[in-house]
């Protein structure tokens, strides 16, 4: 069945270059299961395993993966506490497999929140990889665009008066380069796993043209099944960039 959702995605063409996916449904999978919250968590990180192993064996180049936003540090001390230590174990055990498979590991978000063991891992985890040439893995952590937009908001006014430019001079381009993705294409698509219909503060600015797919799976079952029939349907939408159906097919 998995080589045939393969060869279907192949044959359409059209492969997202960025996919974006807002990993959620964790504590209710864990709640169905009369497990603790950690134990959905936990599970996850199988299935952001071989979401990744996917990504880069058909060709995907960035898939961001909404880790733990900053309204995320609101919850339990102990829910906190284990996803944090959950993140560093993950990453001390992942990184040689990342590093072997040419995966570059790279961030977004304010990592100064972080413990400063997991900032060390992560930090060494994506010098470790920096110069490979697959699969560029973006984790989202302790990231809010809200915050991002203020943020690089803050950095242009200060160029601005750095440079002695006009206020003219701000543009989309400009704000775009102090953003943390200054550098990573605006995702093509973005899955919300467990079937809520928001963004939840995920790259606001760089979703504006953005496909969004919804799917009703937990993130701890999301699996390769799930990731191509989710790239079946974008390819069969019609991306307009603000122009007409007719325009689009000249």
């Amino acid at each position: 069945m998995k080589d045939v959702l393969r060869d279907k995605v192949s044959a359409n063409g059209n492969l997202p270059k960025h996919i974006a996916i807002i990993m959620d449904g964790n504590g209710r999978w864990a709640r169905l299961k009369n497990l603790p919250r950690a134990a959905g968590h936990k599970e996850g990180i199988n299935s952001v395993r071989e979401i990744v192993r996917v990504c880069g064996e058909i060709g995907v180049s960035h898939l961001t993966l909404y880790t733990f936003s900053s309204e995320n540090w609101s919850r339990p001390k102990t829910e906190v506490s284990a996803i944090m230590k959950l993140l560093l174990s993950t990453i001390k055990k992942e990184i040689s497999n990342l590093d072997d498979n040419n995966v570059k590991l790279s961030t977004i978000g304010n990592l100064g929140e972080l413990p400063r063991d997991t900032q060390k891992n992560i930090l060494d985890g994506v010098e470790k990889t920096k110069s490979n040439t697959g699969l560029n893995l973006i984790l989202a952590l302790s990231y809010g665009s809200r915050q991002e937009l203020i943020r690089a908001i803050k950095r242009t006014f200060k160029r601005v008066k750095e440079l002695n430019l006009e206020i003219d001079n701000i543009d989309e381009t400009l704000l775009s380069s102090e953003l943390y993705t200054a550098d990573i294409p605006d995702p093509d698509l973005i899955i919300r796993t467990g079937g809520e219909y928001r963004l939840s503060n995920f790259l606001l600015w760089q979703s504006a043209y953005s496909e969004i797919l919804i799917s009703e799976t937990f993130w701890p079952d999301f699996r390769e099944s799930d990731l191509l029939n989710s790239i079946t349907d974008y390819q069969n939408r019609q991306r307009r960039f603000g122009q007409t159906a007719e325009q689009v097919k000249l």
